[in-house]
């Protein structure tokens, strides 16, 4: 129940229903109108911009750490889905959490690839995510001996709480990489901080914020700002909620 109710939240979490709702009030509203509608306007361009939401993920955003050697990497899920045309994984946004992931095997820097996801779909559970990633990667040839799959957790606190647990299994006193995106780190830290009794290192991929901006990114409204919004949203609200756990 909780878990459906958080999938709800989420959804009225987004700042274009708030922009939606607002201009659905001041169509039919009697009063206010005007004022209404200029709030709507206001907000669309505010959460429209893309350096607006970019400055803010600059500030919010981890940094890559120091280069080191880990025994164990682990890969926080949300980065695919089921492509039901071919059968195999298809990689969305967030897929730069797995391009690194490989990139730190193939260099050396982790010894192991624990990929860390179930099924957040609330109808069909059938379909684990991490069971999709590892054909992924027995297609890019590495080896079953450097492959750890955790497949039952949906969400950020399973994450932690079973990757953990396996890792326990496998090496006690492993060193360990969590790789993840950088708006998604310190919610991450936060919760695996919380549940290890080692010091864990975070490695970031898929920024929101840019290096550097260009003139379209301060005067043209682009929806992708919204999603990027959605995503910082509900992670300030998931650091509060666990932030109040602790």
């Amino acid at each position: 129940m909780i878990f459906i109710f958080s999938k709800l939240f989420i959804f009225f979490l987004k700042p274009l229903v708030w922009v939606f709702a607002i201009l659905i009030f001041a169509l039919f509203a009697k009063k206010r109108k005007r004022q209404l509608l200029i709030a709507g306007i206001v907000l669309f361009l505010f959460f429209s911009n893309n350096f607006i939401v970019g400055k803010v993920s600059n500030v919010y955003e981890a940094a890559y750490p120091k280069n080191q050697k880990y025994n164990v990497g682990i890969v926080l899920g949300g980065y695919s889905s089921y492509n039901k045309r071919t059968n195999q994984i298809a990689l969305g946004a967030s897929g730069d959490r797995l391009f690194q992931a490989l990139r730190l095997f193939k260099s050396g820097n982790i010894q192991k690839i624990l990929i860390s996801s179930g099924s957040a779909n609330l109808l069909d559970t059938t379909v684990k995510e991490a069971d999709l990633t590892l054909g992924f990667l027995k297609q890019m040839n590495i080896p079953d001996s450097a492959i750890l799959i955790e497949n039952r957790s949906r969400n950020t606190v399973e994450n932690a709480r079973y990757s953990l647990a396996l890792i326990k299994k496998y090496q006690a006193n492993a060193k360990i990489l969590v790789i993840t995106s950088a708006w998604h780190i310190p919610r991450t830290k936060l919760i695996f901080n919380k549940l290890s009794d080692h010091k864990i290192d975070y490695y970031p991929s898929n920024f929101i914020g840019k290096t550097d901006y260009d003139l379209p990114d301060f005067i043209i409204p682009d929806a992708a700002a919204f999603s990027n919004w959605d995503l910082l949203l509900k992670e300030w609200v998931g650091c509060a909620v666990d932030y109040a756990r602790s």
